[in-house]
C-alpha cells in the first residue's frame, strides 16, 4: 500500500482544478512572457517599469546606480582627465541629491565616488591601450 500525503495547499489546487477554475485563464496556451529571449541583466528594472507603468521607464535613482556601476567599464570613452573629473563630480552631485531623497525613485545607499581613484584607473587604461 502506497501512502500519499496531500498538503492543504495541494488539496486546494487539486479541488480548484477539478472545479475548472484554471480553465479560462488569460494567456492559456500562449508562451511565457520573455521565453526564449536573450538574458538581460536589467530584466527586473524593465519589468518594474512596465508593471508600474512608469512614464519615463526606469526611475532616476536606479539609472544613477547603473551609471555608477558602469563607470569603470566606460573609462575609455573619456578623452581628457578633466572630462572624467566633471563626470565624477556630476555623479557625486546626483548621488548626494538621491541620498537626500531629492531624486525620484527608490532610496539609495550609493556612496560618493573618489575622483582620484577613477583618474588613476583612467591613466592605467590609457597606458594599456
Amino acid at each position: 500500500m502506497t501512502s500519499w500525503y496531500e498538503s492543504h495547499i495541494d488539496r486546494q489546487i487539486r479541488e480548484a482544478q477539478e472545479r475548472g477554475e484554471f480553465d479560462d485563464l488569460p494567456g492559456k496556451g500562449k508562451p511565457l512572457h520573455d521565453h526564449g529571449e536573450l538574458y538581460d541583466e536589467d530584466w527586473w528594472l524593465k519589468d518594474l517599469a512596465r508593471r508600474e507603468r512608469l512614464p519615463s521607464g526606469i526611475p532616476p535613482t536606479l539609472r544613477l546606480r547603473r551609471e555608477v556601476e558602469d563607470l569603470p567599464d566606460n573609462l575609455v570613452r573619456f578623452r581628457t582627465e578633466e572630462s572624467l573629473r566633471r563626470a565624477v563630480t556630476d555623479l557625486n552631485t546626483r548621488i548626494e541629491r538621491a541620498r537626500r531623497g531629492l531624486i525620484e525613485g527608490p532610496s539609495t545607499i550609493l556612496r560618493p565616488l573618489d575622483p582620484e581613484e577613477f583618474v588613476a584607473a583612467w591613466h592605467r587604461t590609457r597606458a594599456a591601450h
